[in-house]
């Protein structure tokens, strides 16, 4: 296989995580508007931490994951669209 052959799955899961964001949070930018490495909370994305548990309850639902709210983790896993793709790329139930 090329490399221009087929999407990478990590850009695609990273593509799909982003339109997840907005369907779940109701958001006024479209999926292909946030950047992968600019934060989710405050001046990045704008998310709030009502907006976080609500985002983890859907990934939690759609991927099989088991977000905890106490896990240590939590500020690097949600802190961009590519740490939260990339977790969930590592995580989630096949």
């Amino acid at each position: 296989m090329t490399p221009d052959s087929a999407v990478s799955p990590d850009l695609s899961l990273q593509t799909e995580v982003a339109e997840l964001i907005v369907e779940a949070l109701n958001l006024e930018v479209s999926a292909d508007q946030i950047n992968p490495d600019d934060p989710l909370y405050g001046d990045g994305l704008g998310l709030d931490s009502i907006d976080v548990l609500e985002l983890a309850l859907v990934v939690s639902k759609r991927y099989g994951l088991q977000l905890r709210a106490d896990d240590d983790n939590n500020h690097r896993i949600f802190s961009s669209l590519r740490s939260l793709s990339q977790y969930i790329g590592e995580h989630r139930a096949s």
